[in-house]
């Protein structure tokens, strides 16, 4: 994947993210960006964990698992923000 595809990646997973889990997190537009980008490595990583393959492209497969790790990773701020 190219970087493009990682950024409009990392946008729509961060945007579905927010949309999921409102709240007060921090940011705009860069900053949802990097928790889709930062999601996708960790949904990735997870995916390849549990054999439901990588995060590979714009595919509705790469995409659920962006979307969970950046929810994942939403909700570990979260409760760091609490302490």
């Amino acid at each position: 994947m190219g970087v493009l595809s990682w950024i409009v990646l990392g946008l729509v997973a961060g945007l579905v993210a927010k949309l999921v889990l409102p709240g007060k997190d921090p940011g705009g537009l860069i900053v949802t960006t990097l928790i889709g980008v930062v999601g996708a490595v960790i949904g990735g990583y997870m995916g390849t964990r549990m054999g439901w393959g990588e995060v590979a492209g714009l595919d509705p497969r790469s995409m659920l698992l962006s979307i969970g790790g950046a929810l994942v990773l939403l909700v570990g701020l979260r409760l760091l923000n609490r302490l």
